[in-house]
């Protein structure tokens, strides 16, 4: 049996390199959400379990903001200012990667989905496998 979508390993960071992960891709499927705080980050969200992500260094150099429900965790670089990935509302035992903080030109790898993230009540169910 062929394994349709192969494992790739990535690793990306931070604008000022304090912040350094890699993480392991199984489906190239980036969301573009429009909500207020991604469309103002301009996040393209990658959800991967925690098993596929490794945080390389920068754990003393991230910050956390939270809002509304306080259950995503924005986590990013206190230097720079960049978010390169958060624990998602959406998928909050994962880990959500910034595509945009890969390193190299990995955003043509990526099938980009549109998600409604401004009427997120309304369509939080398309999100969730």
């Amino acid at each position: 049996m062929t394994n349709a979508n192969p494992l790739v390993t990535y690793e990306g960071g931070c604008h000022c390199g304090a912040v350094r992960f890699r993480v392991i891709v199984d489906k190239h499927e980036a969301v573009d959400c429009n909500c207020s705080m991604c469309k103002k980050k301009g996040f393209l969200h990658l959800i991967v379990s925690p098993e596929q992500f490794t945080l390389l260094r920068g754990t003393d150099t991230l910050t956390t903001y939270t809002f509304n429900t306080h259950t995503a965790k924005h986590t990013f670089c206190r230097i720079c200012g960049i978010h390169p990935f958060y624990r998602p509302r959406s998928h909050p035992h994962a880990i959500d990667v910034n595509v945009r903080c890969l390193d190299g030109d990995r955003l043509s790898r990526f099938q980009i989905v549109p998600f409604d993230g401004a009427n997120w009540e309304e369509n939080i169910d398309k999100l969730k496998d």
